[in-house]
C-alpha cells in the first residue's frame, strides 16, 4: 500500500493537521506549492542552540529526555524554516531499549561491548515494546502539539546498517565481520536480518502511532553491497520493515549512502520515496527507480562551505535534474555536516523556496 492509496479509518494521529503540506504532498506525488526542503541531521551540531542545550549531557541519554528531545528537534524548524522536523534520535536507541549494551562514543559512533556473531547471540535481540521505548511515545506527543501543520518524520537504522554495528562491534570500513558472517553462514545472517527488522518495525510503528506523519529508514552503509549481495541477502528484511507499517498509509523513505547501484532494489523494497545521495544525478536516479516513486535529495554537502552563488547554482542543477520528476523532495545528499555555517542551510532553504513558488 503507497502513501496514495491511505483506506479509510486508517487516518495517523494529528493527520488532519500535516496532510495539505507541501512535504506530505511531495511524497505522495501531488501537485506542491514549491518544493519542499528538509535536511538530514538538521537538528545537530550544526547549531549553536543544539551545542549549549546538549553540553554535559551524553548522546544516549539525550535522546530519552522528552522534553530536550522536543527542543532539539523544533531548533531546525525555528531556524531554518524547514518544510518537514525529523525526531531527534539514532538508529542504534532500540537496540540499548533491548539492553544490548553499547554506546555511542563521541569522535567513534555506536560502539557494542559484546558483537553478536553466533546463533546464541541472537536470544538478546529480544522483541522491542513499546513500553521500552515510552520516552519516543512522550517526545512525540509533545512535539506534534508544537509542530501543528509541519509534518514529524520518525526514523529507524535498516536492518543491515544495525546488523553491521552488532556485528563489527562498531563502525566499520570494510565491514569484513558483516560480510564474513552473510557469506559464511546465510541461515545465520537471515535469522539475524528478520530479527532485526521485527524490532525495528515495532519502533517505527511507535513513532507512527504517537503521531509521525512520515518515516525514513535509514540503511547507511548498505552501499558495501553489489546488487545480487542486496537482493539476496538484505532486501527481504527490509521489504519485511516496509510491509509492517503498509497499513498505517504513511509515507516511507529508504535513504542510503552509496547506493546508486542499488537505487531500483530500493524502491522495490517498498518504500514511496527513494533517497538519492549526491553522486547520482536525480533524472538519472529516476530512471533506475522507476516510475510510481517520489525522490529526495540530493545537493552535495560540502558545496555548503563554497559561496552562496556557488550553492545557488549548485542548487539550480539539483532543480533542474528534479523537474519532470513525479515528486521531489529537496534535501541534501547525505547530511548535514557538523561545521556546517547555518546561515548556509536558512538561504538555501529561502532559495529553493522562492525559486520553486508556483
Amino acid at each position: 500500500m503507497s502513501a496514495n492509496e491511505r483506506p479509510e479509518g486508517q487516518q495517523t494521529k494529528h493527520q488532519p493537521q500535516t496532510y495539505d503540506s507541501a512535504f506530505l504532498k511531495a511524497c505522495r506525488r501531488e501537485p506542491v506549492p514549491h518544493t519542499p526542503v528538509w535536511f538530514m541531521r538538521q537538528a545537530g551540531r550544526s547549531l549553536p542552540e543544539y551545542l549549549k542545550v546538549r553540553e554535559g549531557i551524553p548522546m544516549l541519554e539525550s535522546c530519552m529526555r522528552p522534553e530536550l528531545v522536543t527542543e532539539i528537534t523544533l531548533q531546525p524548524v525555528r531556524r531554518h524554516k524547514v518544510d518537514a522536523a525529523i525526531y531527534f534520535s539514532d538508529i542504534v536507541v532500540p537496540l540499548k531499549a533491548i539492553g544490548i549494551d553499547l554506546d555511542i562514543k563521541p569522535g567513534v559512533g555506536p560502539v557494542v561491548a559484546d558483537p553478536i556473531r553466533t546463533r546464541a547471540d541472537l536470544d538478546r535481540l529480544r522483541d522491542l515494546t513499546p513500553e521500552d521505548v515510552h520516552y519516543v511515545t512522550e517526545a512525540i506527543g509533545m512535539l506534534t502539539g508544537e509542530l501543528g501543520a509541519t509534518p514529524l518524520i520518525g526514523f529507524a537504522g535498516a536492518p543491515f546498517t544495525l546488523a553491521s554495528y552488532l556485528v563489527e562491534g562498531g563502525p566499520s570500513r570494510n565491514h569484513e565481520h558483516t560480510k564474513a558472517l552473510m557469506y559464511g553462514d546465510p541461515q545465520l545472517w537471515a535469522d539475524l536480518l528478520d530479527r532485526l527488522a521485527e524490532i525495528t518495525s515495532a519502533f517505527l510503528k511507535v513513532q507512527i502511532e504517537a503521531g509521525a506523519s512520515a518515516v525514513q529508514l535509514f540503511d547507511s552503509w548498505v552501499g558495501a553491497l553489489a546488487p545480487a549481495d542486496y537482493r539476496r541477502s538484505v532486501m527481504p528484511a527490509s521489504v519485511k520493515v516496509f510491509d509492517a507499517v503498509a497499513s498505517y498509509g504513511v509515507p516511507r523513505i529508504h535513504f542510503g549512502v552509496g547506493t546508486g547501484e542499488l537505487l531500483g532494489l530500493m524502491g522495490e523494497a517498498g518504500a514511496d520515496v527513494v533517497g538519492v545521495d549526491w553522486r547520482v544525478p536525480l533524472d538519472e536516479a529516476a530512471r533506475r527507480v522507476g516510475p510510481g516513486k517520489a525522490l529526495q535529495g540530493n545537493l552535495d554537502p560540502a558545496v555548503l562551505f563554497s559561496t552562496p552563488e556557488a550553492v545557488e547554482a549548485k542548487a539550480d542543477e539539483v532543480l533542474a535534474a528534479a523537474k519532470g520528476l513525479e515528486g521531489h523532495v529537496f534535501n541534501l545528499g547525505h547530511g548535514v555536516l557538523p561545521t556546517t555555517n547555518p546561515e548556509a542551510l536558512t538561504r538555501l532553504v529561502d532559495y529553493v523556496h522562492t525559486k520553486t513558488a508556483v
